[in-house]
């Protein structure tokens, strides 16, 4: 059979909606079974860090000593809008429109996130309250980003789904997987081009 002919098979079968078979088409297909939510939190700690991000997990009570030990003295900016209580000591300010040059005497920015996607070990920042403008989680050299355990979904549709008042608001999208990294002809990778050379997830378990 030349390629002409089997081209023109294929072309006529998905014409006719034969690529569109579904369980219910299917005699005795098995509905997919959704994960359960402990399986989704760890597939996205594994995820995130095969992306070479840190991830720690720890309680809600113990989240400000938990970023104060991911900081280990670092000097950080914070978004308008995160809680005061995750924070100790003074060794941070809050964003007050610091232009990049005030931006880059900051060694990290501490926020919370939108989302997190475990089948891509993603986290997503809508920019909203407690997240910031986007050049304060590009321009510091350390990111450490707070996911609490409910706002993790197993895969990218139930992401964007859960994302869709913030799109509707006009809003950001920024979908980070691992820190920044590029590389050259090579493949020698660099990290650190186009964002945070470091990234450390808090994720705070029973949330």
């Amino acid at each position: 059979m030349s390629s002409e002919a089997r081209l023109e098979i294929l072309s006529r079968i998905y014409r006719a909606g034969a690529h569109k078979l579904t369980a219910e088409a299917v005699p005795g297909a098995a509905e997919p079974v959704a994960p359960a939510r402990s399986a989704t939190v760890e597939q996205f700690a594994e995820y995130a860090a095969e992306y070479r991000a840190q991830v720690r997990a720890c309680t809600e009570t113990e989240l400000p000593a938990t970023i104060a030990e991911v900081l280990d003295g670092e000097r950080a900016i914070l978004p308008p809008g995160l809680p005061a209580g995750w924070m100790t000591g003074e060794r941070h300010a809050t964003d007050s429109g610091q232009t990049h040059r005030e931006l880059s005497g900051f060694e990290a920015v501490v926020t919370g996130c939108a989302v997190a996607i475990a089948e891509t070990g993603t986290v997503v920042l809508d920019h909203g309250a407690g997240q910031g403008r986007r050049a304060l989680t590009l321009v510091p050299d350390h990111h450490v980003c707070v996911v609490f355990e409910s706002q993790v979904v197993q895969s990218m549709p139930q992401g964007v789904a859960a994302l869709g008042r913030s799109v509707r608001a006009g809003q950001p999208l920024t979908f980070i997987s691992g820190p920044s990294a590029t590389s050259d002809i090579e493949l020698s990778r660099v990290e650190g081009v186009h964002g945070p050379r470091r990234l450390d997830i808090v994720l705070v378990a029973g949330s």
